[in-house]
């Protein structure tokens, strides 16, 4: 991908080269805090730090974000005499575009946005593509963010006692899955406090049947069959997977047993019949299309934001869009009485597991020809309070602002068609609470009630530091994987012929014959040599 960069946006004077790094002062006009740190770094040559993400670039609103860019550049010019340029990866295709780019170890890249359970951060930093972040190195060029991760959390983004990864660990996301439904009409159903358990939500999709019979209670693409899976797993045991094995999360420990590993498809027998007993249920009540395993083309969540369906299957932050009453969830303009519940996976058995800090970091790439400059843009991303804004909102005044109350609104005149870059740079490796402007739009009330539940019940998710070596059982998981997926589409819609028994019985055979017992041996000698068991 060619570079589109922008720094001829800037005047020659912001570009020229700088003595030693540069600083402005920082909000409330005291002296900027990375001063004394940064007072020998000799910024002198100007640098353009290219800053790799997944994602899109913005077509409707590239206007703003070419403005956005260039006044962040002034600001990382004035600063450390730097400009950044976003390097996408768009969506099709993107972890082979994303792995190959790294592999070429050719400069091209600077910063890498990362993820150990959906972006091989570990198999990258192990086969060499990402830096070595020794501790002087972070103290030196990256002091705020050095500061205010834990000892415990660098410890976690360490491999081989190295660290590789600077954590996502002060922001507070969950993507643990579940139901968004109507929570009016489950009060009409008879669930006054709303949908609480798989039952709940039959007893709820059987009322929707009833009451709606235009509405197709959820029109899924049929995709879902993993959470699905997963999530009846979670609410009927105690179950905690271990991420980054395979896209079906299929292994894992307990809660009561955190390091004796396991496949719950392969023990947990009677729970995956009633799972599949109930799905069965579901399909012939109509909860989905009857050809929903070719349904390509479902819109379901747009068609739960104006009530055309009954349900979205998604994650907790997903929820909190559409609890809110936010421009696109017509529900509420149109039905008075409209709310959104959740019912999230696990609710039965307490059984959540707090998102891993490194499902969000920031590494720098091993190809990288300023990884010091690399270091100290990130750290003004991240922990500088006007660029952090500028770089997540957009300019102040055009695509945000704030009210009296110190939440974030559109500002007059403002477009979302062709104003709205929220979220545009993708930056899901160093967001901030601490310097984040809450959307006044959003449901607050509701959503620190549920994160506040979530914070009851959680444990912190405890394989941070497990990097399996799957050399030698890849191939078993790869015929696993086809396994999974073929019966799980089976079970999760109902679509299956004979009984419950039979079905699972079969996967389970399949399951054995690919070397699922295999797989979860090796996995076990690597977790006896890590954690001493």
């Amino acid at each position: 991908m060619k570079k589109k960069l922008v720094s001829v946006l800037l005047t020659a004077a912001m570009v020229m080269s700088l003595p030693t790094a540069c600083f402005a002062e920082a909000d409330g006009g005291s002296e900027d805090p990375w001063a004394e740190a940064w007072a020998d770094v000799d910024t002198s040559e100007h640098v353009v730090i290219s800053y790799m993400t997944t994602g899109d670039a913005p077509t409707q609103t590239a206007e703003r974000y070419e403005e956005m860019m260039a006044k962040l550049n002034e600001l990382l010019t004035e600063k450390v005499n730097a400009e950044l340029d976003i390097y996408f990866i768009p969506w099709t295709d993107y972890l082979s575009n994303y792995n190959l780019t790294l592999a070429r170890m050719d400069g091209t890249v600077d910063l890498v946005g990362t993820a150990s359970d959906w972006l091989d951060a570990w198999p990258n930093a192990k086969n060499g593509a990402f830096l070595e972040l020794s501790e002087d190195m972070l103290q030196k060029y990256a002091p705020k963010t050095w500061e205010s991760v834990t000892p415990e959390n660098w410890d976690l983004c360490k491999y081989n006692g190295e660290i590789y990864l600077m954590p996502e660990d002060n922001y507070a996301q969950w993507t643990n899955h579940g139901f968004a439904y109507r929570l009016d009409w489950a009060k009409e159903a008879g669930l006054e406090d709303g949908v609480h358990s798989w039952e709940d939500m039959t007893t709820y999709f059987k009322y929707v049947r009833e009451a709606y019979p235009d509405i197709i209670p959820w029109d899924s693409d049929a995709t879902q069959y993993g959470q699905m899976g997963g999530g009846w797993i979670t609410s009927h045991s105690d179950y905690v997977s271990i991420d980054g094995i395979n896209s079906g999360a299929m292994w894992g420990g307990k809660r009561s047993d955190l390091y004796t590993v396991y496949c719950p498809y392969m023990t947990d027998t009677d729970s995956l019949v009633e799972y599949a007993k109930m799905m069965k249920e579901w399909d012939e009540m109509g909860v989905w299309r009857t050809d929903v395993l070719n349904n390509t083309a479902s819109t379901n969540r747009d068609d739960f934001r104006v009530g055309k369906v009954a349900a979205e299957q998604h994650h907790t932050q997903t929820w909190t869009d559409l609890v809110s009453h936010t421009e696109n969830n017509t529900i509420y303009q149109t039905d008075e009485d409209a709310d959104v519940g959740f019912f999230y996976f696990g609710e039965e058995s307490g059984n959540v597991t707090a998102l891993s800090i490194t499902h969000g970091a920031m590494a720098v790439s091993a190809g990288s020809a300023n990884p010091e400059r690399a270091l100290m843009v990130y750290d003004l991303l991240r922990n500088d309070p006007e660029i952090y804004r500028l770089f997540n909102y957009g300019i102040q005044g055009v695509s945000w602002d704030v009210d009296e109350n110190g939440m974030r609104i559109t500002p007059e005149g403002y477009n979302p068609d062709t104003d709205n870059i929220n979220g545009t740079v993708n930056f899901w490796w160093g967001r901030n609470d601490d310097l984040e402007i809450k959307d006044a739009r959003m449901n607050w009330d509701r959503i620190d009630e549920l994160y506040a539940k979530y914070d009851e019940i959680k444990i912190e998710y405890p394989y941070g530091q497990f990097v399996p070596d799957v050399t030698s059982i890849d191939a078993y998981i790869s015929n696993i994987n086809e396994i999974y997926e073929n019966y799980m589409k089976q079970i999760s819609y109902g679509k299956y012929t004979g009984t419950a028994e039979e079905i699972v019985a079969e996967f389970q055979s399949a399951l054995e014959s690919a070397g699922v017992n295999e797989v979860t041996a090796e996995l076990q000698r690597q977790f006896d040599e890590l954690y001493g068991n």
